[in-house]
């Protein structure tokens, strides 16, 4: 549990202390600055950021400027992690929604530790799971439920990866969410605020009530977490049967955590821009 608990991501936090120390020397701490962008519809991917606390969208930029959310994430993924298996441009544009704090690393670094780990191959395949199958279901939930119940669903799934009641979404963020108008998240809001399942103000806060807005939500939020969690359960996380790796035997766990805790204590540096998405 101390291992878990010091690490902060839950995907690193799984792996055996051998096959993260292929990753400690190279992770550095950064700041994930609200509304900051990660990545770029498009762009090279960099860097493999882990998120340690905070929230971050993935999101769809269409031609006409539109911005839809496919998936959140928090200290349960990363965000370029399938650069393990190549160098690629990213499909999406990864947007901080929630500010907080994450471990980064050169895809170079990552790859020659994913060639060598077979923990760290597995981790990488049921996180691609997890964000497979939500991915998925928000499609589906797209399509087939209201924009009032899509909005209180996503307020949930970032409330999940938040401190705290208050979230930091201004109504320009939830129409780029929710890939509507402004003048429709305005009359959402509205319905939400009646119901008192949330209350907002000028400084774009959102202050949540979970029990109501769990009412407001679709079933797919519920169905969504529980299919995620047996995904990424601690079973499944469990690397299979491996050798450690080769260039070293196993070593004690209060070095390798040391290391963790030295790129966690520099200073966070070369964080997400605080650019607006493309379009906006």
């Amino acid at each position: 549990m101390e291992h878990r608990t010091r690490v902060g991501n839950r995907l690193l936090a799984a792996l055996p202390p051998a096959d993260l120390d292929l990753l400690a020397p190279h992770l550095r701490k950064i700041a994930l600055e609200r509304d900051g962008v990660l990545v770029r519809s498009g762009d090279p991917i960099e860097q493999i950021c882990f998120p340690c606390s905070g929230a971050i969208a993935f999101m769809l930029d269409m031609p006409n400027g539109q911005t839809v959310a496919t998936a959140v994430i928090g200290n349960d993924g990363a965000v370029g992690i399938l650069t393990a298996l190549g160098p690629s441009c990213s499909p999406m544009t990864a947007v901080v929604r929630v500010p907080g704090t994450a471990l980064q690393i050169p895809p170079a670094r990552f790859r020659a530790a994913f060639n060598r780990s077979g923990a760290i191959r597995h981790a990488v395949q049921i996180y691609a799971r997890a964000l497979l199958a939500q991915v998925q279901h928000v499609a589906a939930c797209n399509a087939l439920h209201s924009v009032e119940a899509r909005m209180a669903r996503w307020l949930l799934d970032i409330h999940d990866r938040a401190d705290g009641d208050f979230l930091p979404l201004t109504q320009e963020a939830l129409s780029e969410l929710l890939g509507v108008r402004r003048t429709t998240v305005t009359h959402v809001v509205r319905k939400l605020r009646t119901s008192r399942a949330i209350r907002s103000n000028r400084r774009g806060l959102i202050e949540i009530d979970r029990p109501r807005l769990e009412a407001a939500a679709c079933e797919c939020y519920q169905v969504m977490r529980h299919r995620i969690d047996r995904i990424v359960s601690p079973e499944e996380m469990k690397p299979r049967s491996h050798a450690p790796p080769a260039h070293k035997t196993p070593r004690a766990r209060d070095p390798l955590l040391a290391k963790v805790d030295e790129a966690q204590r520099d200073t966070p540096t070369h964080g997400a821009t605080s650019q607006r998405p493309r379009g906006h």
